[in-house]
Formats: C-alpha cells, structure tokens, sequence
C-alpha cells in the first residue's frame, strides 16, 4: 500500500473524483471490529495417561512436543516424579517451571524390568543406562549370582549412584 504526505494529500485532493456506489456502503463495511478473545482457562493433564491431544491443551505444550512427551513415557515405562518431563529432549527448566502446574501424575504402575531375569533387549529401552552399563548388569550377574537389591548395584564400577536411584523404580529382583 503507497502512503502519501499531507501536504501531498492537500495538492491532490482537487483532482480526486470517486462516483457513489449504487448500493451505497456503510461505515462498518471499512472498520474491523476488535474482538475480545476469551482465553482458555489453564487444564491439568496427568502425563501417565495422556494422548498427544490431552498433552497438546496443556500451555506451551504444541503438537510435536506432545509426542516427544509420549516417546520418552513409553520408553521409560511411565513417569515416576514430574521432574523426569526435564528429560525430554527441549524441555528446559524454564519451559518445565511453566508447565509444572498444568501437569499432573497418576500412580499407574510402571513396567518392572526383574535384573534377575533380564536379557539385553528388555533393559535397552531405559534411557537411563547407556549398553556398557546394560552389558555389565548381566555379566556381573552371570559371574555373582541373582541381585537382591539396588545395593548389590554399586558393585558394578559403572553404575554410579544417580544412575541407581534414576533405575530403581523400574527394576525389581
């Protein structure tokens, strides 16, 4: 759209001819009106049993992300503390202090992986243990015997505790 000056305006104005229109128009044909919208009152999701269009009324949640949200739960096998939603890739604390008040966690119960009678493929999808760490919890267990609890864990020189207390929920002997 070309803008003109007004003192151009001015120089013009007495060349400017428009005709009336038969059907004549109405101010309100040329103004828009400035609509009130209502916004959504916040809603609280529990992320254990959300679909991606629950997850996606969540503030600040889009589609995409919703689904990351999805991947990772499936993963894990369910979240245990909120906090974990911090380990979804693009999720930071700022994002998370945003939403943490929107979500909430039901107590379903989490896929248990027993380490007594694991093999490979059933530990590989926990985020949270790397395949060294996966392959030493079955060879110390081939060599030792059966676990019969998170402390028999230590033992294994590449578990550190963060990465024992981030697997006890999911695991049982």
């Amino acid at each position: 759209m070309y803008t003109i000056s007004p003192e151009m305006y001015k120089k013009l104005y007495p060349y400017v001819r428009i005709e009336d229109q038969a059907g004549g128009f109405k101010k309100e044909d040329f103004f828009y009106e400035r609509r009130e919208y209502v916004k959504k009152a916040p809603v609280v999701v529990d992320i254990n049993t959300a679909d991606s269009a629950q997850l996606d009324e969540i503030k600040g949640v889009g589609g995409p992300f919703a689904n990351r949200i999805l991947k990772y739960r499936e993963r894990l096998g369910g979240f245990f503390k909120k906090e974990q939603l911090l380990e979804v890739y693009g999720l930071n604390s700022a994002k998370y202090n945003e939403i943490k008040g929107q979500v909430a966690l039901s107590h379903i119960p989490l896929r248990i992986v027993n380490l007594n009678t694991a093999q490979f493929n059933d530990l590989k999808s926990n985020p949270y243990l790397s395949y060294k760490q996966i392959n030493a919890i079955i060879q110390y267990r081939k060599q030792h015997g059966n676990y019969t609890s998170p402390a028999d864990l230590k033992k294994i020189v590449i578990l550190n505790q963060q990465i024992i207390d981030q697997i006890t929920p999911y695991i049982a002997f």
